[in-house]
């Protein structure tokens, strides 16, 4: 049996793409280019990976069995090479760096420029994206790391915890004499919260004892800027955490109000697979966070 490990490339690209034209523009190659591969692959195994019809495209039983098979092969593969760098160099060479959206645009800029001072032959690529799609990506091999709110609770990811941070209330400016509030009352106010799979909403919706069911009438955003420019012509108000009150309070007609008790907050770490060789270089990774947080302590 002859399978090369390109065919198990191009087979895990059709089955992410579920179309052969997405999935050989993935793989940049032609579609026929493509599709010959597979039926090889296919003719190897002697199985049907595929059900072809006009209109669609999807996996036989057989063919899920061996995505699984494939995928943990094409891992292996790709766990090889970080090896082989982490045993030349026990530094950090390529690194793929994950990162949630509520913490890309306020930490990044600092963290890159910390990286590439500190690795200067570093070969950096950056995925920002929410949670549940940086697990997956861990999971698969796609990333070595990612930056995210803690606690995962994932038994395949070790789990480094970095910095804490605590959150606080956006508000009109015309509420900048307003009383600091206690966090109860936060259910009481209409809070703009990001839209569905933030990590971020799920901490906002259960600081605030908020039903994740209850119909909310369109009041959610895709950013934390947005909600703050929301915030700012009267919609309602918000949360966002220390690290970005500078960046997003600058242009917009708002105030800052802490809580008068204890106040919501929410850990910063970083993550990566348990069996990634990478483990001793990526925790080097760990106070240039805290440093580009503004967390040395």
């Amino acid at each position: 049996m002859n399978i090369t490990l390109r065919q198990l490339r191009y087979f895990k690209a059709l089955t992410q793409e579920l179309h052969f034209g997405r999935a050989a523009e993935r793989c940049a190659i032609s579609q026929p280019a493509l599709s010959v591969q597979i039926r090889e692959l296919e003719d190897a195994l002697g199985l049907e990976l595929f059900e072809r019809q006009p209109r669609a495209l999807r996996l036989t039983p057989r063919g899920e069995e061996f995505a699984g098979q494939a995928n943990a092969i094409l891992q292996g593969v790709d766990e090889l090479g970080d090896w082989a760098a982490s045993a030349r160099d026990s530094a950090l060479g390529r690194l793929r760096l994950g990162v949630i959206p509520t913490v890309a645009p306020y930490l990044l800029p600092n963290l890159i420029s910390q990286l590439t001072q500190t690795y200067p032959q570093i070969d950096l690529h950056v995925r920002e994206t929410v949670t549940p799609r940086l697990i997956d990506e861990l999971t698969d091999g796609q990333l070595d790391a990612a930056i995210v709110a803690l606690p995962l609770d994932e038994p395949t990811l070790v789990e480094t915890p970095v910095f804490s941070e605590e959150m606080v209330l956006v508000r009109p400016d015309t509420d900048a004499d307003a009383r600091p509030v206690a966090l109860d009352e936060l259910a009481k106010m209409r809070l703009l919260l990001l839209e569905e799979g933030h990590c971020f909403r799920d901490q906002a919706m259960s600081f605030c004892n908020i039903n994740p069911n209850r119909p909310r009438g369109g009041l959610d955003g895709s950013s934390l800027g947005t909600l703050v420019q929301m915030v700012g012509a009267g919609i309602g108000v918000t949360l966002i955490p220390d690290m970005a009150i500078d960046v997003e309070t600058r242009s917009a007609p708002v105030c800052i109000n802490r809580f008068s008790g204890a106040a919501p907050g929410r850990s910063i770490g970083v993550v990566w697979r348990a069996t990634n060789p990478m483990g001793p270089a990526l925790q080097d990774l760990v106070p240039l966070v805290r440093q580009a947080a503004g967390h040395e302590g």
